[in-house]
């Protein structure tokens, strides 16, 4: 098993949720977060029109940060091994843009999962 991390564009959520839902793999954590890349949150060069970039600074203000943070989405689920390479390729389908802030997926082994509910461990667990 793997858990697949990725790190997107808030208005790419719903598209993303979708099209995975679409192919079997409607099981996924959703996480608000800010960050930066190497651009240092330079936030022009890919925010899309419409998005009021004084409002995304303060926001970021409201949580304490003083450097400019870009607001993004996080995306975490497990999935089996071979699954691997269509949750990813599905990804990056619909997030790229070619333009910074595209985000990042982070491949993470994962030991073992324990379904609360059922006590089901492994695959069965995840219910992929």
């Amino acid at each position: 098993m793997k858990e697949i991390l990725a790190i997107i564009r808030p208005n790419k959520v719903s598209q993303t949720v979708k099209a995975l839902e679409a192919v079997g793999f409607p099981a996924l954590t959703i996480i608000k977060c800010f960050g930066r890349g190497k651009e240092k949150g330079y936030i022009d060069a890919y925010l899309p029109e419409g998005i009021d970039k004084e409002k995304i600074i303060e926001e970021g203000e409201k949580l304490g940060l003083k450097i400019k943070y870009i607001p993004k989405r996080m995306l975490s689920i497990v999935v089996n091994d071979e699954d691997v390479p269509l949750v990813i390729g599905i990804i990056t389908k619909i997030n790229r843009t070619g333009k910074p802030g595209d985000g990042k997926i982070f491949v993470i082994p994962t030991e073992e999962a324990i379904r609360i509910r059922t006590g089901e461990f492994g695959e069965e667990a995840i219910g992929n």
